[in-house]
């Protein structure tokens, strides 16, 4: 992993690293590169050039973009420099689907700085300053999509679905770790499960959720900002093995109403700079949680709501975040987080303490966040709560769908942001937040979800017409 530099010229590769890299590239064929910076939003934007150009893209005099034109971030206008990338050398990802192409992940920096609207380098700048008091973050991510393909009519319809279309499916969780279902979607699944083991990820394994044509991956955890590079580069990667199946992917968390919610829960812990291999939320002697543990969990619940508006950043993430579903496709409820509190594999809780590993499960994120911003984010929080020993107080290892609201209260919790808007005040009043992202990342960015807002508002939906129009 490349370091956090303040100064553009400090974040040239060498000659050496650059020949070395080129080496590695010719040889698997590759004759494209297309080095990757990232969007407000976290995607990768790019302009794909010629391996002869190779050396030029490395020291910073390929192409040149224009972020503030096409990424939401008004605050430079026409007559400013554009921003300049930076191809970051240890996150270099040869195209499975197409071995001639090379995705390089890369930094943006501006009038010789880094980028203030650039949220890889705001992420390394958050790992720098982790790293100057002691610790290492890592995490993994457990990615979760629905396969989808368009019918005959042009409309579009779940991939791996055998059901006769109109028919009534079967309830109670027919598509979820079911063998018949995983039987047929084989064909896609292995593919991808190839392509992760052969990418060197330890893939561990696939999994038919709830939802028809759901799926989640395992893969193992890493550190933050390879993490974060391999859920961008995952995104891409699903969806063009899902075009060679005739298919789509889609990460929007609720495309129907039936549907499970397709999370990413982020599950994170941390290291001692001076004991790597050593996970500091386990205790000494083993078996349970740390109390460094706790006080991350802390930090986290008293930044929760800002962190949700950006582990959760769209209109439909919410409608995900509830305890029940009508017409649910299996099962009786959602096991979506609702409320910000903690519990030993409660699953209801928005962060939880797993039997199985010795890490913090954030469950309210899904697959649209900006995965820099997250990780970023959740490493500062939790940091806070252990610079200031903050108390989570006790677990919440209850069922907290049939928990009466009133006991709910009486414990202190909190609700989870219902919808947007509560998620981008917090976010707007966070202090840490305005630390994580600084101040015009920040602003850009509630000013773009504000007006997501507004514009679903405008929107008439088809159950606002079913619900009101004849009855008033």
């Amino acid at each position: 992993m490349t370091a956090y530099v303040e100064n553009f010229e400090d974040a040239l590769p060498s000659a050496e690293r650059i020949a070395e890299v080129r080496k590695e590239l010719e040889e698997a064929g590759v004759q494209y590169v297309m080095s990757a910076w990232i969007d407000l939003f976290g995607i990768p934007k790019t302009k794909p050039v010629p391996m002869s150009d190779f050396e030029l893209l490395c020291m910073g005099k390929g192409p040149q973009f224009a972020v503030h034109s096409v990424s939401f971030v008004p605050e430079l206008s026409p007559a400013d420099p554009d921003q300049v990338m930076v191809p970051d050398l240890d996150a270099v990802y040869i195209c499975p689907w197409d071995t001639s192409i090379a995705i390089i992940f890369a930094d943006l920096f501006w009038m010789d700085k880094p980028y203030n609207v650039c949220p890889r380098q705001a992420l390394k700048r958050l790992i720098h300053d982790a790293e100057k008091a002691g610790y290492v973050g890592y995490a993994g991510i457990e990615p979760e999509f629905i396969a989808m393909r368009y019918n005959e009519d042009g409309n579009p319809v779940k991939a791996i679905d055998d059901e006769p279309q109109g028919s009534s499916k079967v309830r109670r969780q027919a598509f979820g770790y079911d063998v018949e279902q995983s039987i047929d979607s084989m064909p896609f699944l292995k593919d991808m499960i190839d392509i992760v083991e052969d990418l060197g990820w330890n893939m561990h394994d696939v999994v038919c959720e709830g939802a028809y044509s759901q799926f989640e991956l395992d893969f193992h955890y890493t550190n933050l900002l390879e993490m974060a590079d391999r859920l961008v580069f995952l995104r891409i990667l699903l969806k063009e093995v899902a075009k060679e199946h005739g298919m789509f992917i889609t990460f929007m968390p609720k495309p129907t109403t039936g549907d499970w919610r397709s999370g990413a829960h982020i599950n994170f812990s941390l290291q001692k700079v001076d004991n790597p291999g050593v996970n500091i939320f386990e205790t000494a002697e083993g078996g349970d949680f740390s109390e460094e543990c706790m006080h991350a969990v802390g930090g986290l619940m008293a930044h929760a709501e800002a962190l949700t508006a950006i582990a959760c950043p769209t209109v439909n993430s919410y409608n995900g975040l509830v305890p029940r579903v009508g017409g649910f496709e299996g099962g009786t409820v959602t096991w979506a987080p609702t409320n910000i509190t903690y519990g030993h594999n409660n699953r209801s809780a928005q962060f939880r303490l797993p039997q199985s590993r010795f890490c913090i499960e954030n469950r309210a994120a899904d697959m649209c966040m900006n995965v820099y911003l997250g990780l970023g984010f959740t490493l500062a929080a939790a940091l806070e709560g252990i610079t200031n020993k903050t108390d989570p107080g006790q677990a919440t290892d209850i069922d907290l769908y049939n928990t009466p609201e009133e006991e709910i209260k009486a414990r202190g919790i909190r609700r989870l942001p219902r919808n947007l808007m509560i998620a981008t005040e917090a976010l707007r009043n966070d202090d840490l937040a305005g630390e994580v992202m600084g101040q015009t990342m920040r602003n850009s960015y509630l000013a773009y979800k504000n007006d997501e807002w507004e514009r679903y508002h405008q929107a008439v939906t088809d159950w606002e017409v079913e619900e009101y129009l004849r009855l008033y």
